[in-house]
């Protein structure tokens, strides 16, 4: 069976209106959104990269150094994450022009030590967990934790988030893995679907018995009856996911998939399920502004992908249009609407976040900037030459840095088994 054929057998379940009314406003919004490259700044001298690029060496070696000199203790570990975030402070002041008080609220608001003790949560659920994939559903966590501090809420890991966060990797994978048949998925995700709606289901594998007690939990925080809207998120990303199936085509005419439409409803129901398991209830003004927050996500996450998108024929907006019309257009766009969707996140319900709005909207920007510069030859040299010039450091050291780090093996999931060490969670 094809990937559409998938796509057509689980689209069964018609879209709820509220969704249609998010995607269609978001994508509005996209098309009324600048094609011309935004105000981002004012350029940096040479000087000025070179400094920041001077900063960036010395938290990298922190980092590293910290990587291979690995704490036994639970207090070297704090002292280990007291040294790099020392060394993160100077070079966020100078490359991200970061305001102090912003730089309080990230470190000092929990989100270290929520990921730490998710990290350990997994290893305890599932000892045969891969540090990639507790990296893969940390990503998650650290979603919620930001809607958690935007809500005004304690920055933590509850049952719900944890949950929440690792169906990605039990779930996600499953339905991207080539060697499974494209039947066996579509059974797979129409029982995923039952469980999500509280029906019956006989389960078929321990794979499945997992995925059943992940939800489980979830119903364990959030009783159905008291908070419906909690499961119709669930069911909605459920959908949604079922729907991007479609994205993989070998040879699509024109306009034939809601490419746009099928990937913010995508990143909006992920996000907004996460408001619902963070808080609950939404307003109608959360609602809107955390699946916008969801919308911003994907099309970060579409643009870092876009070369094995590419590889792997997987249409998405960036995707779609490389070789066939010019990128510049799609990603100013992109640079607009996410800069618009940023501005209205402090209205969420939380004390005064400015400065700590502004740092996230700086590093968002730099972020889509290094990603369009991963896919430089997609790119004509002199719009890259004007994004770099509004990039702390320059392309080419960035580009260096990046295989340095790969070959010494300095990555983010390698700082997240350090996190889930069974002699920090026995010291616990």
């Amino acid at each position: 069976m094809s990937s559409s054929m998938v796509a057509q057998r689980v689209e069964e379940a018609p879209t709820p209106a509220v969704i249609q009314d998010l995607v269609q406003h978001y994508v509005a919004l996209w098309h009324e959104s600048d094609t011309c490259l935004p105000w981002l700044g004012p350029p940096y001298t040479r000087g000025a990269q070179r400094s920041n690029e001077r900063r960036l060496d010395h938290f990298l070696a922190v980092v590293s150094a910290e990587l291979e000199y690995a704490p036994q203790t639970e207090p070297e570990q704090q002292a280990m994450w007291e040294r790099i975030g020392l060394a993160f402070r100077d070079v966020a002041r100078s490359a991200l022009e970061a305001d102090e008080r912003a730089l309080d609220t990230l470190l000092e608001c929990g989100f270290l030590e929520a990921t730490t003790e998710f990290a350990r949560m997994a290893r305890r659920f599932d000892p045969a967990i891969t540090s990639e994939d507790i990296y893969q559903a940390g990503r998650n966590v650290w979603t919620a934790n930001f809607l958690q501090l935007l809500l005004g809420m304690p920055v933590r890991v509850t049952p719900a988030i944890f949950a929440y966060s690792m169906l990605y990797p039990y779930s996600d994978n499953y339905l991207d893995d080539p060697a499974i048949p494209s039947a066996t998925k579509l059974a797979f995700h129409e029982r995923f679907r039952t469980r999500l709606a509280g029906e019956p289901i006989a389960l078929c594998d321990r794979h499945e018995q997992i995925i059943s007690d992940l939800v489980g939990i979830i119903e364990g925080q959030f009783d159905r009856a008291c908070y419906p809207q909690v499961f119709e998120s669930l069911l909605a990303i459920h959908r949604a996911q079922g729907k991007s199936l479609r994205q993989v085509r070998r040879n699509p005419a024109p306009h034939q998939i809601d490419v746009l439409g099928i990937s913010f409803e995508k990143g909006g129901t992920s996000v907004l399920a996460d408001g619902y398991l963070v808080a609950g209830s939404l307003t109608a003004e959360q609602r809107e502004r955390i699946f916008g927050f969801g919308v911003l996500t994907q099309l970060m996450d579409d643009l870092e992908d876009l070369p094995q998108n590419l590889a792997d024929r997987f249409m998405t907006i960036f995707s779609q249009t490389a070789g066939q019309r010019p990128l510049e257009a799609v990603t100013n766009r992109t640079l607009h609407l996410c800069a618009r969707i940023l501005g209205r996140l402090d209205g969420l319900g939380a004390a005064d976040l400015e400065p700590f709005k502004e740092l996230i909207t700086r590093s968002v920007s730099l972020l889509l900037i290094d990603s369009a510069d991963r896919s430089a030859r997609l790119y004509p040299g002199r719009y890259l030459r004007e994004l770099e010039a509004h990039s702390p450091f320059s392309f080419a050291v960035l580009r260096k840095r990046r295989k340095q780090l790969a070959r010494r093996q300095v990555s983010l999931p390698r700082l997240i088994d350090l996190l889930a060490a069974p002699a920090f969670a026995s010291a616990r």
